[in-house]
C-alpha cells in the first residue's frame, strides 16, 4: 500500500555496558522540528542566481539571491502551507507547487523571480497536477500531467506560459498510469494496467501510435529511467529473470535488452547520475546500509573525490549544476548532523558555505545511526538501525522501535530529526527494514503481500526482542511508534502482541483495512487490483482482513495509545482514527487523540509538527520514563 510521508542471531555492534563520556543537555522540542533557517538550494541555468526556502510568516517561502551582491527577495507569499516544491524555469522565473491544508490535490504556479506576475497554472478544484516535463530549452511552454477530466487518471497538457492556456496533447485511454519524454520532450513511452499486469507503451515519433514492448505482472520490475542523448536508446531498472534490479541498456526498437550496466548482489539498483552538457551517464547510485556510488565517468568520480577532501567523515552530495557545470550545488550530511549547502566553483576550486542546515544542533551531543542485521524467527536476514542515547550506558535502556511507513519503502542511514530527538530524552531507538521494504530483491518484498500484522509484524517482534536479548533493551520501558504503515503497525503492535510494549503511538495509520481500501484517492483507483494482491481482498480475504485490522480487536488493547491525525489526509482518512479511538475507549482504555483540521497524511505546518512532538515527549516520560 502507497501509504508514505519501517529467534534471533546475535549481531555485536556495540559492547553492553559501554558508556558515553557525558550525557548531552536536554534540548529543546523546537530545535529538532522548527523550520530551518533556510534550505532547498538550487541555481539557476546561466549559475548568476540562487534560489532556496527559508521561513516568513511561519511558512517555507521561496527567495532567490544574486550571487554577485547577495541581494536576495522572497517571490512567494504562503501563509497557510509551505511551498510544497520549486524549480528554474529559465534564468528568470521559478515554478513552485502547493496545495490546500494537506489534500495532496497540488497547484502548479509560475511567478517572475522579482515575485510578480504570479499565476495559477492549474487553477481547478479537486485536481493533482504535475510537472511531466519543464521543457528546459523551451522557455515558453511546460508539459503538465492532470487528473482534471478523470479523477483516477492523469492527461498530458502543453502549457502556454505568457497566457496559461492549457492543450490537451495527449488524452489517457483510462489505463495509462505513467508518461516519459524523451530530451527532446516528446511523449515517446507509457505504462499501463489492467489492474494487476503492467505494460511498457512505446513509439518512435510523437506522429506514432503506441505498441506494446513488454508485459510483466506488478510483481517484477522494469522500469525505464531515461532516454540516452541519442533519443534512441533507453536506460532501464529490471528484475525480470533475477532476484535484485539492476541497470540495463535497453533498444526499444528492437524490443531487447543490451548490456548490463550495474549490479548489486545484496541490495536493488536504481539512480543514475548523468551530464546533460556532456551528454553522457555520470554514475549510479545505490543503498545498502549507507549510499554509496558507481562512477561511469572519470570527470565525474574526479568531482566527487575533490568535494570529499572538504568534508572528512561527512557524506557529500552533489544536488545541483549550472548548465555550464561550473558552479555546483553542494550538500554534506551525516547520521549526526544535517549538515549544510555550499556552492562550489569547478574553475577555480573554490568553495563557499551557503547555510549550516541546524547550527544549534552540535554533533557531538547527537547518536550514532548504527547499521545491525539480525535472522527472524523463520530465518529472514533483516536489516535495520539502533540509534543509542548519548552519555548512557548502553543497557537496559527504554526502546522505542518506529516502523518506517510505505510499507513498500525502507528506511536508510543519515540523520534522523526524530530519532535524534529521542535518544536526546534518553531512550534507544529501533528502526526496522522488515520484510515487504523495497531495496532488497523482489523475494524480500513479496514475503510481505498479505502478511500486514503477521510476518511483517514478526519481524519488528523479533527486532524488539533482540534488543532485549542483547541487554540493550528494558522489556518493561518498549513503545512502537509509526507514521502512516508504520501507524498501522503500531497499532497492530498494541493490539496483537499486548504484553510486549508499555505504549503505542499511531500517528496517520489506518486501523480498518476494509475501510482502507474503500478510500483510497481516485487516482491510486487503476492499482486497487494491486493493493489487494498486497494486503488482501475484502471478499476473497474477508477473513485475513478482519483478522489483521487492529480496530476489531481493540479490547486487546490494554496499554496507553496516543493517535494523531490530519482531517484532509487522502491517503488514510480521518475515519480510520476515528474508528479505532471509539473502539479502544469504548472499551474502557486510555487515547490521546490529536486532530489537525489543516493537515493531511503528516503534520508540515511547524506549530503543528511542534504541539505534536510535545505530546509525544510527554507521553513517552509518562510511560516510558524518558527524560
Amino acid at each position: 500500500m502507497r501509504l508514505l510521508i519501517f529467534f534471533v542471531a546475535i549481531i555485536i555492534f556495540m559492547p553492553a555496558g559501554l558508556a558515553y563520556a557525558a550525557m548531552p543537555d536536554l534540548l529543546p522540542v523546537e530545535d529538532f522540528f522548527k523550520n530551518p533557517d533556510i534550505a532547498g538550494f538550487s541555481i539557476s541555468p546561466d549559475g548568476l542566481k540562487l534560489a532556496f526556502v527559508r521561513p516568513w510568516e511561519h511558512r517555507m517561502n521561496v527567495y532567490v539571491r544574486e550571487i554577485s551582491t547577495g541581494i536576495e527577495k522572497r517571490i512567494t507569499s504562503a501563509t497557510e502551507r509551505d511551498i510544497a516544491g520549486f524549480f528554474w524555469k529559465g534564468n528568470n522565473k521559478i515554478v513552485y507547487a502547493q496545495d490546500t491544508g494537506g489534500d495532496e490535490n497540488f497547484h502548479v504556479y509560475l511567478t517572475d523571480i522579482d515575485g510578480s506576475n504570479v499565476k495559477d497554472l492549474t487553477p481547478f478544484e479537486n485536481v493533482r497536477a504535475g510537472i511531466l516535463d519543464d521543457l528546459e530549452d523551451d522557455p515558453a511552454h511546460m508539459l503538465i500531467s492532470m487528473n482534471k477530466n478523470n479523477p483516477e487518471v492523469f492527461d498530458v497538457y502543453k502549457c502556454e506560459l505568457e497566457t496559461g492556456e492549457l492543450k490537451l496533447i495527449a488524452e489517457n485511454p483510462g489505463n495509462i498510469t505513467g508518461w516519459m519524454t524523451d530530451h527532446d520532450g516528446k511523449i515517446r513511452a507509457a505504462y499501463i494496467t489492467d489492474g494487476v499486469n503492467e505494460s511498457f507503451l512505446y513509439r518512435k515519433n510523437e506522429s506514432d501510435d503506441f505498441k506494446i514492448l513488454i508485459t510483466t505482472n506488478f510483481r517484477e520490475t522494469f522500469s525505464p529511467l531515461m532516454f540516452d542523448y541519442d533519443n534512441k536508446i533507453m536506460y532501464v531498472c529490471s528484475n525480470l529473470e533475477r532476484d535484485k534490479t539492476a541497470i540495463y541498456k535497453f533498444d526499444p526498437d528492437e524490443n531487447k535488452l543490451l548490456n548490463l550496466i550495474f549490479e548489486h548482489p545484496e541490495v536493488d539498483v536504481g539512480g543514475l547520475m548523468h551530464s546533460k552538457k556532456r551528454k553522457i551517464i555520470t554514475g549510479i547510485s545505490y543503498l545498502t546500509d549507507k549510499r554509496h556510488y558507481k562512477f561511469l565517468d572519470q570527470t565525474r568520480e574526479e568531482l566527487q573525490n575533490t568535494l570529499e577532501t572538504f568534508f572528512p567523515g561527512l557524506e557529500v552530495a552533489v544536488t545541483d549544476m549550472d548548465d555550464d557545470e561550473r558552479r555546483v550545488i553542494v550538500r554534506t550530511y551525516s547520521d549526526k548532523t544535517r549538515g549544510g549547502y555550499y556552492l562550489y566553483d569547478r574553475r577555480d576550486n573554490s568553495l563557499s558555505k551557503l547555510a549550516d542546515l541546524s547550527s544549534w544542533l552540535k554533533s557531538d551531543q547527537m547518536s550514532s545511526m548504527q547499521p545491525i542485521k539480525f535472522k527472524s524467527r523463520d530465518g529472514l536476514n533483516i536489516n535495520g538501525y539502533l540509534s543509542l542515547p548519548v552519555g548512557i550506558e548502553a543497557k537496559n535502556l527504554p526502546l522505542v522501535v518506529i516502523p518506517h511507513g510505505g510499507p513498500s519503502a525502507r528506511d536508510s542511514w543519515g540523520f534522523d530529526s526524530e530519532v535524534q530527538f529521542l535518544t536526546n530524552r534518553g531512550l534507544a531507538v529501533l528502526q526496522i527494514n522488515f520484510r515487504g521494504s523495497t531495496g532488497y530483491g523482489k523475494k524480500f518484498w513479496q514475503a510481505g503481500f498479505k502478511q500486514w500484522g503477521l510476518k511483517m509484524q514478526d519481524d519488528i517482534t523479533d527486532g524488539v526482542l533482540w534488543a532485549v536479548s542483547e541487554g540493550i533493551a528494558d522489556k518493561n520501558k518498549l513503545a512502537i511508534y509509526g507514521g502512516s504503515y508504520g501507524g498501522y503497525s503500531a497499532l497492530a503492535g498494541a493490539t496483537f502482541t499486548p504484553d510486549l510494549y508499555a505504549c503505542a503511538v499511531s500517528y496517520v495509520g489506518p486501523s480498518n483495512l476494509f475501510t482502507l481500501l474503500e478510500s483510497i484517492p481516485p487516482y491510486w483507483e487503476p492499482f486497487r487490483q494491486m493493493e489487494y494482491e498486497e494486503i488482501g481482498d475484502p471478499s476473497a480475504d474477508k477473513e485475513l482482513l478482519t483478522q489483521i485490522s487492529p480496530v476489531f480487536h481493540a479490547d486487546k488493547i490494554k496499554i496507553p495509545l496516543f493517535v494523531a491525525q490530519g482531517a484532509n489526509d487522502p491517503r488514510v482518512n480521518k475515519a480510520e482514527s476515528d474508528q479505532i479511538v471509539e473502539a479502544v475507549r469504548k472499551s474502557g482504555r486510555e487515547v490521546i487523540y490529536m486532530v489537525k483540521e489543516n493537515e493531511g497524511h503528516g503534520f508540515h505546518n511547524e506549530e503543528n509538527r511542534l504541539d505534536f512532538y510535545r505530546e509525544l515527549e510527554g507521553f513517552f516520560k509518562k510511560y516510558l520514563g524518558s527524560r
